[in-house]
Order: C-alpha cells, then structure tokens, then sequence
C-alpha cells in the first residue's frame, strides 16, 4: 500500500485487526447459533469474516472501502458480501461482530440504539467506551453517554494493544459486548444531543433556548444543568417533550 493511502486509511481510523487470540475471543463472545442472523460491519482484509464464515447459514457483512471489499471477496467466504453503507439502512440482525473505523464509532451507537437484537461484540477505541460507561459529573459525559445507556448495556471485556493491529493506532482499543435495553427513536437521539448542546445551561433554559415544552417537571429537574442529568432523568424528560 502506497504512503499517502495508508495515510489516509490511518486518518479515517481504519486500522485492522492481525491478533487472532482477539479475533478468536470476539466469536467466542459472540456465541454465533446456526439459525442466527449474523451482520459484520466493516470487513476489513477479513480477518474476522474469515472466522465467522460457516458458523451461521445466515451471515452478510457490509465492507464500504473498495478495496478491502475485493480482497474480503477474493477471499471466497461463506458470506453475503455488500460493497455499501450498512447504516444507510435498517436490517435485522441476532447477532453484530465489527472491528470498524474509529471514526464512525458515534455513528455506528445511533445506529445501534434504534435496532432490536440480541447481542454485539465491538471492538472499539478504549477513549471511545470510556466516554459510552461515564456518569453525570466525569470529564467524558457526553450525549453518546446517554444515548448509549439508554439503549443498551455495554460490558468491557479486554483492553487491546496498539500492536494487534496494522498499522497500529495511536490509542488502546477494548473489545466489549452490548446487550440491549431499549430500542430509541431518531427523534429521541435528535433531542438528547439538542440538550446537550446546552449541557451548561439548567434543564428549564435550555429547554426555553431550544423552544421546547414539557409538561409537569419536577422543579429540581428543571433547576440542574443538563451535564448533570442522569439517562434516566432523560428518559423522563424524552417522554415528556411535546
């Protein structure tokens, strides 16, 4: 691969998985059934698609970058192979393996939240899940936080060195399951990052600056900064926005 296009695969976050004891442990965690609708996002050079073919009669994985969707293909797998987006769409699935770009990490929960299934086995950066457990009042709270325990429960299962992959990234990765708690709509993702653009602000003015209405609130609610909600404070007020 020429310099300037692994630079370029470096700068869009994709960096792919070499170390097959982790790639053994995500289908183990995975626990594939041969009924299940298996979905892999993000083939790579198919090192997990490798192992996961044959497990399933039912498995499709969605490669978007041409290049590993020919060298995945070449490979002559068991699989349903799309070259495309497989969060352009909505698709059932049981059960999710990926090892995908960091950068569509954010992406990728949204898409997740508004899916019904039954588990995901995800590698994804180590910042990134910090960022996906964290609580009202640490560094990372964010919107993603929210989104994410509201939808699902997300367990860390081992934390991945830089050297598992090529080229290696410049952070730690983990390997984690997602199990799911709630099935969230694009509305209700929309208002939670809508509120959290106003984390600063008390609950009643950033509702006021977005134009927003709810009804009866309780009044400590409505008196604390939106960072320092918990999800389920969102949830109460998500069902309560008209």
């Amino acid at each position: 691969m020429s310099p300037r296009r692994q630079g370029r695969r470096r700068a869009l976050g994709q960096h792919y998985l070499i170390d097959s004891a982790v790639t053994a442990l995500m289908v183990r965690l995975a626990a594939i059934g041969r009924d299940d609708r298996v979905l892999e996002i993000g083939t790579g050079r198919g090192a997990l698609t490798r192992v996961l073919s044959g497990l399933s009669d039912r498995f499709e994985a969605f490669e978007l970058d041409r290049d590993n969707y020919l060298a995945t293909r070449e490979l002559g797998l068991d699989v349903v192979l799309h070259l495309g987006d497989a969060f352009a769409g909505s698709r059932g699935f049981d059960v999710l393996v990926s090892s995908l770009p960091y950068s569509e990490s954010s992406n990728f929960v949204e898409w997740l939240s508004r899916h019904n299934y039954e588990r995901a086995v995800v590698l994804l950066q180590r910042d990134f899940v910090d960022k996906l457990l964290a609580r009202p009042g640490q560094d990372g709270y964010r919107a993603i936080s929210v989104i994410s325990q509201l939808s699902s429960e997300v367990r860390p299962e081992l934390d991945v060195a830089r050297e598992a992959f090529d080229p290696p990234p410049r952070v730690s990765s983990a390997v984690v399951v997602v199990r799911p708690r709630d099935v969230l709509s694009l509305d209700e993702i929309r208002l939670v990052k809508m509120l959290f653009s106003q984390r600063r602000r008390k609950l009643s003015g950033a509702l006021k600056q977005l134009g927003l209405e709810t009804g009866e609130t309780d009044p400590g609610q409505l008196s604390r900064r939106v960072q320092d909600l918990a999800p389920s404070d969102f949830r109460g007020v998500l069902d309560k926005i008209r």
